[in-house]
């Protein structure tokens, strides 16, 4: 990442100086906003492709248009079984495999 002055930063660098150190209470609960914020934006884009409206969405789930949207701006995660509603609707598959981090 650039800054202004032109100067490389690591980006891992700027994280911890906005949200403290990895495994630190402020960093677990930006990662957990992260999170949410990108299901959300898978859904919306899975949605999207679907034509779908977030009421239309609702109405296959049995749920409203304002738990959509929230899903959907990251302000809530849904719980496992929405989340497999969801994606049931949108004619998707949910594969959970094993991921490696670095560590």
């Amino acid at each position: 990442m650039k800054t202004k002055n032109n100067e490389i930063k690591s980006y891992s660098a700027v994280l911890d100086k906005k949200y403290g150190e990895p495994g630190t209470e402020s960093r677990l609960v930006a990662e957990e906003h992260a999170y949410a914020y990108f299901t959300g934006q898978l859904i919306e884009e899975a949605r999207k492709k679907a034509h779908l409206t977030q009421e239309e969405l609702a109405l296959k789930i049995g749920s409203n248009k304002s738990c959509i949207s929230r899903i959907e701006n990251g302000k809530t995660e849904p719980k496992v079984s929405t989340f497999y509603r969801i994606a049931g609707a949108l004619g998707l598959s949910v594969d959970l495999n094993p991921i490696h981090l670095e560590g």
